[in-house]
């Protein structure tokens, strides 16, 4: 069964494990192969946005963070959603991005939901579509182009 659990400052070192294990991802986004705890910390212990691991049961196969409302757009975006690489190909993330969809229907006023795919990142973008989401966007970002996905809830 899937849950979210709050990532706090104490669960930190988990963050680092999950995040780390994607070396390819990392070089993609940053550059380098890993991510400091400073780096982890500043991203996902904000007030911007809500951080959350997914757990599978008792186990931490992922991290996602989420915000609410995007300043720039005013709608709600994944702002990163990361399964630990030992746990691709199990559907771990399908299934968990169907329980945050669910979590979010909840919430009153949500008609769409946002989220950003690298464009060097084929395979992440494939994923999102496979889920419903459809590209109506390229922007660039530091020094990649992110092509920008929605889906109506």
């Amino acid at each position: 069964m899937i849950s979210f659990e709050p990532i706090t400052a104490d669960t930190m070192y988990i963050v680092s494990e999950i995040i780390n294990s994607n070396e390819a991802y990392n070089v993609l986004e940053n550059g380098k192969k890993e991510r400091s705890e400073e780096e982890l910390f500043k991203e996902y212990m904000n007030e911007k946005t809500d951080s959350y691991f997914i757990k599978a049961d008792d186990t931490y196969v992922g991290v996602i963070d989420y915000m609410k409302q995007n300043p720039n757009d005013d709608h709600p975006w994944i702002g990163a959603f990361i399964i630990h690489s030992a746990y691709h190909n199990f559907s771990f993330g399908t299934q968990a991005y169907l329980a945050f969809e669910e979590k979010l229907k909840k919430e009153k006023g949500l008609s769409v939901l946002r989220l950003g795919v690298l464009s060097q990142n084929p395979r992440a973008e494939l994923f999102w579509e496979r889920l419903g989401f459809t590209q109506y966007a390229t922007k660039p970002l530091h020094h990649n182009q992110v092509n920008c996905l929605e889906k109506e809830l």
